[in-house]
């Protein structure tokens, strides 16, 4: 393995890794990723980036000067649409361009455009020109990409089954709550690189299990259902997370073991403040349930997240114990 790629444990890394490690490990590369986020990756990203991109850009750019200096390709694809009809956030369009023209001494990026939004057919057009950058045999690449899959379906399996993403790459299988008091099913809705990177968060997963809660995310819900759901809007949402938050939330709605939701949602993300007022309106006029939205930025002062959880919490184990007809909001 002589030629390394760099991926940077950010954005779509949550998502996708699984599947990108196979696939280039297969094609003889050494992956190496960046290292976890901390305070500095935030610093470093900040300086680097356009002060109007929201913290999860911000994020990347700290990963990728992390990284940058280790290896021989950086692994940035141009992420168009990974769903029929639909598109991702347009920072995943033009990321691969922002980072080349404001970081310096960059190795060469594999930037193919990943474009499902007319036909899934072009997954492997976008495979073939990764694939590409490393050898010519086009049969291996595509033996490749045929294992990589296997390992994505199988991550994926693990994650329906009830298993955080983050729990599985960073090796966190057994997990032990450590609260006495009874469980509690909590659904998380956010997108994954929020929901799933422990400094971004400010260690909210850690800290709702510590307090005896199960966390349920829309990745947890079969795509079936998510888009049956979704079906009954009167219009198309045009943002693969939109259709997923919504299909995921309504959901959560349908079951009887929910106990409370949490939107976590970016400062000056504009799918998450669209997205985040439709789902709040739905919860509010259907279901009396426990709803809160946590709103991240740069600030990394984590008081005023604890006290948000500990008054969530501990209002929602309070109705249990007093009075549960007593309404969530007001």
């Amino acid at each position: 393995m002589d030629v390394k790629v760099g991926i940077p444990r950010a954005l779509f890394y949550y998502q996708y890794y699984p599947l990108w490690k196979t696939f280039f490990e297969e094609l003889n590369t050494e992956v190496v990723l960046s290292d976890y986020t901390t305070s500095k990756t935030l610093d470093e990203g900040t300086k680097s980036c356009v002060a109007e991109a929201c913290l999860p850009v911000k994020i990347f750019y700290g990963h990728v000067m992390n990284i940058k200096d280790r290896v021989d390709y950086l692994f940035i694809p141009r992420f168009t649409s990974i769903s029929k009809k639909e598109y991702v956030c347009p920072k995943f369009g033009g990321l691969p361009d922002m980072i080349r023209n404001t970081i310096k001494d960059l190795p060469p990026l594999i930037d193919t455009e990943i474009n499902l939004r007319k036909s899934g057919k072009n997954a492997m057009k976008a495979i073939m020109e990764i694939g590409g950058f490393l050898t010519k045999d086009q049969r291996k690449i595509k033996n490749a990409y045929k294992k990589a899959l296997e390992s994505y379906r199988e991550f994926d399996e693990k994650i329906k089954q009830g298993v955080l993403p983050s729990d599985i790459l960073d090796r966190k299988l057994n997990v032990i709550r450590k609260s006495s008091e009874p469980e509690l099913n909590i659904a998380v809705i956010g997108h994954g690189y929020n929901l799933y990177d422990n400094y971004i968060n400010m260690d909210m997963i850690d800290k709702l299990r510590k307090k005896g809660t199960k966390i349920i995310t829309i990745d947890m819900v079969e795509e079936e259902v998510i888009r049956k759901n979704v079906s009954v809007l009167p219009k198309r949402i045009f943002w693969n997370f939109g259709s997923r938050a919504i299909g995921g939330s309504m959901h959560f709605l349908e079951r009887e073991d929910i106990d409370g939701i949490i939107y976590l949602m970016s400062f000056g993300c504009g799918v998450d403040s669209f997205i985040c007022d439709l789902i709040e309106r739905r919860i509010r006029r259907t279901k009396d349930i426990p709803f809160i939205i946590l709103t991240l930025d740069e600030h990394s002062g984590q008081a005023g997240m604890d006290t948000r959880l500990d008054a969530f919490i501990d209002m929602i184990r309070w109705r249990y114990r007093n009075d549960n007809n007593i309404s969530a909001h007001g």
